[in-house]
């Protein structure tokens, strides 16, 4: 079977190439996954350079990349009990090739009819769930949320409109075919248009009450103006950093607010789903699995076309994430 590996540590657009391996052989404690999607997403850029911490490093040669993925259960080892034809998603390895073999207790099942690139993306799904917890909004309060046309600050917002959340979408350009007040915005700042400061329209915006808090994927002087926009005990959680410029600080500008800021990994990025979670993580299937949450798109792609794939991934990352499907 086909599949996407890497030799050496580098750029995901010099070391990646398509080769045959094996189908995997599955341990006791492992299922075999026929996949049918598996999403490009930053963070398999990061493994693909050995940027991640351990023990989510490479091991070359030969290492199959992919992060994300979803796929038919085709038959588990002797320790498993998940039934053949289940539909799953997962965070785990070597998910850009046709079958893989993944321990069960790192799966996630799906409804049947659960669209294929929502399933295909469902970590940024669970991500964009947990930053909308972490900045701790409530009924009525206002949040940003920058890279707002990015797929899981799209997401945020969503969600946030489902929690009666006013959120303030800020963007480098709007984009024709996406108008974020449709999916949940209250309002949006086009920084290209901008005709003074972010602080001085988030105050505008809000009738001078101010953010309570935001989900950053940027960073840069964007952030340091919104931290300055947030009510006393404002919560700032950190996703991204897009922008290549630091943001600066005063000491002043956190104390005197009792402000938090926060980074944000990865619900499962070092530990498996807990049997705790089941509840939580149905209720976030069932309300990205309507018809209306919306899940943007860059396009879909098989295996072959794999230099096309990654390419529209860093070059456009707005547009949405770019899928890759698998012909069986």
């Amino acid at each position: 079977m086909k599949a996407i590996l890497f030799d050496e540590i580098g750029s995901p657009s010099e070391v990646l190439y398509l080769a045959d391996i094996e189908q995997p052989r599955i341990e006791e404690n492992e299922v075999l996954i026929r996949m049918v999607g598996a999403s490009i997403n930053p963070g398999d850029f990061l493994f693909i350079q050995n940027l991640y911490p351990e023990p989510k490093r490479p091991e070359l040669p030969r290492q199959v990349s992919g992060n994300h993925g979803a796929g038919i259960v085709i038959r588990g080892g002797k320790n498993t009990s998940i039934k053949p034809g289940a539909f799953v998603a997962f965070y785990y390895y070597n998910t850009w090739t046709g079958y893989v073999a993944v321990p069960e207790e790192w799966l996630i099942e799906l409804p049947a009819g659960y669209p294929v690139e929502k399933a295909s993306q469902l970590l940024n799904i669970i991500t964009a769930w947990d930053l909308l917890t972490a900045s701790n909004v409530k009924q009525g309060d206002w949040l940003a949320v920058t890279s707002g046309n990015s797929a899981v600050s799209i997401m945020v917002t969503q969600f946030a409109r489902k929690r009666s959340v006013q959120v303030i979408s800020i963007v480098r350009q709007l984009r024709k075919e996406l108008d974020a007040t449709r999916i949940g915005a209250s309002a949006t700042i086009d920084l290209s248009e901008l005709k003074g400061t972010v602080k001085d329209k988030i105050k505008e915006i809000t009738g001078g009450k101010g953010i309570a808090g935001v989900v950053d994927n940027t960073g840069g002087p964007v952030l340091t103006e919104l931290v300055r926009s947030t009510v006393f005990n404002g919560k700032i959680v950190i996703n991204g950093g897009m922008s290549p410029d630091n943001f600066e600080l005063h000491n002043f500008d956190i104390l005197l607010k009792g402000l938090e800021i926060k980074s944000h990994v990865y619900r499962y990025f070092f530990t498996p789903p807990l049997p705790g979670d089941k509840n939580e993580l149905n209720k976030i299937i069932a309300l990205s699995g309507e018809t209306d949450f919306y899940v943007p798109i860059g396009g879909l792609y098989e295996l072959h076309r794999f230099e096309e794939a990654i390419r529209n991934s860093i070059d456009n990352p707005s547009q949405g994430k770019n899928i890759f499907i698998f012909q069986h």
